[in-house]
């Protein structure tokens, strides 16, 4: 079995929806949900006058490849009503699906790359993942999660919600 760790994030429509929906479809097509984190609100990343992002991160269990889960995850974002651009600015959107880790393999692949290249370098990211698994050890950098998020450069506020999806 293969443990996966996901981070879901939107800034428009219901986010707390959305990822209702995303994680119902993951369940069906892609494997368990075995952990969840809490919600988490910040401020649109290297964005200006966007409104603030939602971020939760998920821990699944699958059977499928990494590749496989890359084509059930789109398909999700798509079913969502995710539009992808040719842009290489950060973007408003509905729903993005991010790949963090997977068991700890390392993928790099025109289409894929694991871990998230960036992941040590988000708060946004650090912090709900941090909450479900801080002892992780990240297969590239060789340190815990909690490691990285108390020496992330980021400095943008994340905020922890009441509410779970």
């Amino acid at each position: 079995m293969n443990e996966v760790y996901l981070c879901l994030g939107g800034n428009l429509g219901n986010c707390l929806v959305t990822f209702g929906q995303v994680c119902m479809q993951i369940g069906r097509t892609v494997g368990n949900i075995t952990q969840q984190s809490s919600l988490y609100q910040s401020q649109a990343w290297g964005m200006e006058g966007a409104p603030d992002f939602f971020n939760q991160v998920i821990k699944v269990e699958t059977k499928i490849s990494a590749e496989e889960l890359l084509i059930f995850l789109l398909e999700i974002e798509k079913k969502l009503g995710r539009e992808r651009t040719e842009t290489t600015t950060y973007q408003s959107r509905l729903i993005d699906i991010d790949v963090l880790f997977f068991n700890k393999k390392i993928v790099k692949t025109e289409t894929l790359e694991i871990p998230h290249p960036r992941l040590h370098l988000r708060k946004f990211v650090l912090e709900p993942l941090n909450e479900i698994a801080p002892h992780f050890i990240h297969p590239i950098l060789n340190k815990s999660i909690s490691e990285l998020l108390k020496s992330c450069p980021d400095t943008g506020q994340v905020k922890k919600l009441v509410h779970a999806v």
